[in-house]
């Protein structure tokens, strides 16, 4: 099959913006809780429509009082957190635009993002923030003001906006449509300088729209429990705030949560006890790895085992009668199943707080077999697919019929279509309207109604997609963290010992370095510090080298965020050359060939390595 379609649930409005929905909740049912803010003891107190009405509105007053006024733009530089929503809503009740900033990035990426939207103003988290854009303030002319939140932002903007009349806040919201541009998100691009992604209301509306109305049993009231859902995705990615959107429209109650570390995340999760979570691969490997240790450290490895294979077996024969190949699980295997539901299953279902029975996933591919075992367990968990040019997701497993594995059919309102050369290509409602002032980057991935995704994919005859690969050569981390290798690699490979290095990570949990030294430099080396002959591999415990060679690792690694930077680097046993298929006439890596040469040394790699926290 080489094109597909699902047609929308939901058509487009046309009039109003994405904060329309806060304003018409509130005069709707003004004592639905909205969302949850946590408390300085930890707790969740409740926000009202009515009082989250309220607090956007004084907000926007304040930003206007501040002089933000319709169409510009205003960077948020800061964690997932409720005050960010306050902003969102507030930016665009009046028609401004807000900027996402990765709270990890540099100095230079803050002033590339800052510079390249023209932003008029920025809220940063705290006061290393504020001294980070502050360093490039010098570069940027537009830059009037700096707000910080844990300096009391939202409560001075509401002081300051005081005496700006209601009316002039509603007369702003009255001009939003569905083509006014709701926000920039900065993507890395393939030369490595981040691309600014204009997407609309309309483009978020018919998203997250569709989305709510195909998973229904999910975003909606069922048995007369209010849904939840704890964010804890980067609000600075489009996923986080596709969630966000959604949340707030289908009435779902909100909270955040700043953090991905195991150690406050879980207790987060305990305590605001969600019914869905919206999170990446990573998430779930990490829980998945977390129970396995739990049970070795009890003792109970080799049951644990036993109940994750009757897991998927259960969760296999449960797909395979879906789509008619089966009777689904046998008598022995539902017998099996209870018995491991309350000693195994229901322990993981607890970590998530003990209500979760939907999860959706994205950023980049799951496993087949974790996705059965979540199934298995008592969650389910929607594999999807998209793009910051698709407002997120572009695909998603069907509610009814999830194939694990895949990442499902097109979203309502959407089709998909596989090229002549296998390159995935979407066509739908939240298809961006282009990269900002960029027509020559615009043009070449928007087509004739067409997104050309530059991934590579196939359909099944059911209609589901399936990603092969990637045409382009950006990493994707298992977080979802997109990464362009080129900048980085440079910097390692301007090292005198550095022959070539290529970065690896695409479904890894960080970015790693193979590393080819340079045979003449590194014998020189050994000779001026008395060091007898020996290969590279020989030297990989060498304290010396690895010390040079981490040198050049840290400085490449100032260029980009700690979540893009190498975390570790293995040294290989030779160069790359033309003649072995590694790199073009030209002496450009053949990046897939290399991978498959080195595979055993990137299995090393990761093997040795100590990964990062969650």
């Amino acid at each position: 099959m080489r094109e597909f379609t699902v047609p929308a649930l939901v058509e487009p409005a046309p009039t109003g913006g994405l904060a329309d929905s806060v304003y018409a909740a509130a005069e709707a049912e003004p004592d639905l809780v909205q969302l949850s803010r946590r408390t300085e003891d930890g707790s969740w107190a409740p926000v009202s429509a009515r009082a989250f009405r309220d607090e956007v509105l004084a907000t926007a007053k304040g930003l206007l009082h501040q002089g933000v006024r319709f169409g510009d733009r205003v960077a948020l530089m800061s964690r997932t957190r409720y005050e960010w929503t306050v902003l969102d809503y507030a930016l665009w009740t009046i028609g401004a635009q807000p900027v996402p900033v990765y709270p990890t990035s540099s100095a230079e990426q803050v002033r590339w993002i800052l510079a390249d939207s023209r932003a008029v103003a920025c809220v940063v988290e705290h006061e290393d923030h504020a001294m980070t854009v502050g360093s490039v303030c010098d570069a940027l002319p537009q830059l009037r003001s700096i707000w910080q939140l844990d300096a009391g932002a939202l409560r001075m903007l509401e002081l300051a906006g005081r005496a700006v009349p209601d009316d002039l806040v509603l007369r702003h919201r009255a001009a939003v449509t569905a083509d006014t541009v709701a926000t920039i998100v900065y993507t890395s691009g393939t030369t490595g300088r981040p691309k600014g992604c204009v997407l609309s209301h309309g483009n978020f509306a018919a998203e997250t729209d569709n989305l709510v109305a195909r998973y229904s049993h999910v975003f909606r009231n069922n048995n007369s429990e209010q849904p939840s859902t704890l964010l804890f995705l980067p609000l600075a990615h489009v996923f986080g705030r596709m969630v966000q959107v959604a949340a707030l429209r289908a009435g779902v109650r909100l909270s955040h949560e700043p953090s991905l570390a195991p150690a406050e995340l879980m207790p987060a999760l305990a305590s605001a006890r969600p019914t869905f979570i919206l999170a990446v691969p990573y998430i779930f490997e990490k829980l998945m790895q977390r129970a396995r240790e739990a049970a070795e450290e009890a003792g109970k490895l080799p049951a644990f085992e036993k109940a994750v294979d009757a897991a998927v077996r259960y969760a296999a024969a449960q797909e395979r009668h879906a789509f008619g190949d089966g009777p689904g699980p046998s008598a022995g295997q539902r017998l099996q199943h209870q018995v491991y539901d309350r000693a195994v299953y229901s322990k993981v279902r607890a970590v998530l707080g003990g209500r979760v029975r939907h999860a959706m996933s994205g950023g980049s591919a799951m496993n087949r077999e974790l996705g059965l075992f979540f199934a298995g367990a008592g969650i389910t968990v929607y594999e999807g697919y998209g793009l910051t040019e698709c407002t997120a997701a572009a695909t998603a497993n069907p509610p009814d019929r999830p194939r694990f594995g895949t990442v499902g059919h097109p979203v309502p309102g959407t089709t998909v279509l596989v090229a002549e050369d296998g390159e995935v290509w979407v066509s739908g409602g939240q298809v961006f309207q282009g990269y900002l002032d960029d027509p020559g980057e615009t043009g070449l991935i928007l087509r004739q109604g067409w997104l050309a995704t530059g991934d590579l994919g196939e359909l099944d005859e059911d209609g589901y997609l399936t990603i092969t690969g990637r045409k382009k050569e950006i990493i994707v981390t298992s977080s979802g963290k997109s990464v362009a290798p080129t900048v980085l690699e440079d910097r390692v490979r301007a090292h005198p010992l550095v022959a070539h290095c290529m970065l690896v990570g695409d479904n890894r949990p960080f970015v790693g370095a193979l590393l080819a030294l340079d045979a003449e430099a590194l014998a020189n080396w050994q000779q001026r510090r008395g060091k007898p002959p020996a290969t590279a591999v020989d030297l990989r415990t060498d304290p010396d080298l690895m010390h040079e060679l981490q040198r050049a690792v840290v400085g490449a690694n100032t260029a980009v965020s700690r979540a893009e930077s190498i975390r570790a680097f293995r040294i290989l046993a030779g160069e790359f050359t033309e003649a072995a298929g590694l790199l073009t006439p030209s002496l450009k890596l053949r990046r897939r060939a290399v991978a498959e040469t080195y595979a055993d040394d990137i299995e090393a790699l990761y093997a040795e390595a100590s990964g990062p926290p969650m």
